[in-house]
């Protein structure tokens, strides 16, 4: 048959064979007899050796020509072999039949076409598994490099334009990044400017926190009908008009509004970057462009801690968010100078408004009465109200998106066991990551009395680890399956987390916390990539961006709830251990009254500068205490996360979907 009149998409035959390589280990190596049923067209290249005219023929039916053997492989341009599992996935209703492929097998470039047979009309998931051998694992959130790999390339950037397109992503996702670090350094020192006590704190984190979960879907959508480019630059514009409102605030109710105003531009740009950098690049290009922008963004997210605490301890809290604005007017003008517009041709309908607005009113209402009943009680008629309206709007929300034509969540996704167990592991998991994240910077700058600079640095191990190791532990699927690696590295975080309860008050960096970041770091490292991995082979074809979508948003909600819900614990725990230390010191009414009004605040309550000086210091010792006992026992409840997410990989997700 000739190879120039060979029509991919009209084939007839069900299964074709390549003599190919495959390192298992370094120190193994087996011949291997490949089969696929496609229909999204992929041609096999042995050691990478194509004729002219396949390559021609292949660029004009748009196949991807994969190459196997330990050669680089032109899906996405990821250096890294092939497994089994990436192409040979289960049909139904098609026997699997692998025949033993003859000793010798002669590669002539001028019967190509028949040693690569015919291609089966027929595709199951292949898409999606090839497309797993590109998650690498993010620094905090699971499967964005999942949503760039999933969407098509519609407008492909010049040579000239690439670096500029990649600086103004990436620039662009760091600021929504850093910005979910930096603040966390920056919480003691609103507390002490601003006179804020830690549920207002709570809700400087939550109204950010809790409009990015919720609208984070919508943004995507809205790029694909409105144009990608137009709405990350809208979404860039309000976060840098809302970091300078939170920079001018002159209270902290201010602030909170003018956090959730930059919560919404945060929707709108972190999903925008992810898009454009999909629909810019295409083949080796894409596969380098996902490389740089991890890479750099790792960067940008480790240094931003460290350069927020140094701005907050040598100028002011404020210019944590006025550092914003330059970043973001370079974002702009290279968006606008360089980057391509383009639209998803597909996305017929506009974003699901009813569901969204329905799951941002569901949240608000349960987070509200989470964080308000630690100031009221549960009996409190508005804490009853609210806790009942987000309860109601999130069954709407659940019965709103199982009849709508195009959903923001799919619901019937969670069908599939696999994508359901790898969400609810991301739930607990990164309820006790962020926990920890929140409560920690306090730990250090409040009672252990670190600089906030020094505060900015005690994660970098942890950052840095991430970077490292992700992809290796994306290597560990191919070994182990994703099972093992996400019951294993749960549970190494689960010991860091304990490993965060032990140190008391005054405790050596070195000797105390570093050991329990470096073991949370690894044990993150080893569960996001084959988490994302997990997440993407779970989804049936042509829903992999949709999936990597939803659990991008579960790892954000989980951060929502897990500050409302610790909130409580942290609070009530330092209250009990409060009242009964401050009854063992000779104080007068008048001063145990004032110190119990400011029971709020925790570790910033203000000891009064009337009594003397060793009556001062048994006070704070007193405060520091009761801190650290809530904050072991919120840093356990985070170590049983991690055990249930593990118990989760255990029970409910298998190796292979």
């Amino acid at each position: 048959m000739n190879s120039a009149n060979m029509t991919v998409r009209s084939c007839a035959l069900d299964l074709f064979r390549i003599q190919c390589w495959k390192h298992s280990f370094p120190s193994t190596r087996r011949r291997l007899d490949w089969r696929m049923c496609v229909g999204h067209p992929i041609i096999l290249a042995p050691h990478g050796r194509l004729s002219a005219q396949v390559t021609k023929a292949a660029n004009l039916y748009g196949c991807t020509i994969l190459a196997v053997g330990g050669v680089q492989s032109r899906l996405a341009a990821e250096r890294r072999r092939v497994r089994r599992s990436d192409v040979l996935p289960g049909i139904a209703g098609i026997p699997v039949h692998r025949p033993r492929p003859p000793r010798s097998w002669p590669f002539e470039p001028a019967l190509e076409w028949e040693r690569f047979g015919y291609l089966c009309r027929r595709f199951g998931k292949v898409s999606d598994r090839l497309a797993s051998m590109k998650s690498s694992g993010l620094i905090m959130q699971p499967c964005a490099e999942g949503i760039i790999i999933s969407m098509p390339s519609t407008a492909p950037c010049s040579a000239h334009a690439a670096p500029w397109v990649l600086a103004a992503t990436i620039l662009g996702s760091s600021l929504a990044f850093i910005d979910g670090t930096v603040v966390n350094v920056a919480l003691p020192a609103l507390q002490s400017n601003l006179n804020a006590t830690v549920l207002d704190v709570q809700w400087v984190v939550e109204a950010y926190a809790l409009l990015l979960a919720a609208l984070l879907l919508v943004g995507g959508s809205l790029g694909d009908v409105y144009g990608r480019k137009r709405i990350y630059v809208l979404g860039v514009a309000v976060f840098a008009a809302a970091s300078a409102c939170c920079g001018f605030a002159l209270n902290i109710n201010q602030l909170i509004s003018a956090r959730a105003v930059q919560g919404i531009g945060a929707a709108l740009l972190v999903p925008g970057s992810l898009a454009i950098i999909s629909a810019s690049f295409r083949g080796h290009d894409r596969g380098r462009a996902i490389g740089t922008w991890s890479g750099l963004t790792a960067m940008t997210t480790a240094v931003g801690p460290v350069l927020g605490g140094w701005l907050i301890e040598h100028a002011s809290w404020r210019w944590v968010f006025f550092v914003n604005l330059p970043v973001a007017a370079i974002v702009i003008i290279l968006t606008l100078w360089r980057v391509p517009e383009s639209r998803n041709p597909q996305a017929s309908e506009g974003p699901d408004w009813v569901g969204a607005l329905l799951a941002a009113a569901g949240l608000a209402g349960i987070v509200f009465a989470l964080i308000e009943s630690s100031k009221r009680t549960w009996n409190d008629p508005v804490v009853i109200a609210f806790l009942l309206v987000g309860l109601s709007a999130l069954i709407a929300f659940l019965a709103v998106e199982s009849r709508t034509k195009a959903p923001l969540l799919p619901v019937t996704m969670f069908r599939v066991r696999n994508f359901a167990g790898a969400n609810l592991l991301t739930l607990f998991l990164y309820s006790a990551l962020n926990g920890m994240f929140f409560f920690f910077p306090m730990n250090l700058i409040q009672v252990q009395n670190y600089t906030a600079t020094a505060a900015g640095a005690a994660l970098l191990p942890f950052i840095v680890l991430m970077s490292l190791l992700s992809r290796w532990s994306g290597g560990l699927v191919d070994r182990y399956g994703a099972r093992r690696p996400l019951m294993f590295g749960p549970i190494v975080a689960a010991a860091g987390f304990a490993l965060f309860a032990l140190p008391t008050i005054g405790a050596e960096y070195w000797t105390t916390f570093f050991p329990a970041v470096v073991t949370l770091g690894l044990g993150m490292a080893i569960t996001v990539a084959p988490l994302t991995t997990t997440v993407m082979n779970s989804a049936a074809e042509g829903r992999v961006g949709v999936a990597s979508g939803i659990n991008n948003a579960v790892s954000r909600l989980a951060g929502v709830l897990a500050i409302a819900i610790l909130g409580i614990v942290m609070l009530g725990t330092f209250n009990r251990h409060l009242v009964p230390n401050l009854a063992q010191i000779n104080v007068s009414p008048e001063i145990r009254q004032e110190l119990k009004a400011q029971r709020i605040k925790l570790a910033a309550i203000e000891v009064p500068a009337k009594i003397d000086t060793a009556t001062r210091e048994a006070i704070r010792r007193s405060i520091d205490e009761s801190f650290i006992a809530g904050f072991r026992l919120v840093m356990l409840i985070a170590s049983g996360l991690a055990l249930a997410s593990a118990a989760t990989a255990c029970l409910v997700i298998r190796s292979r979907a």
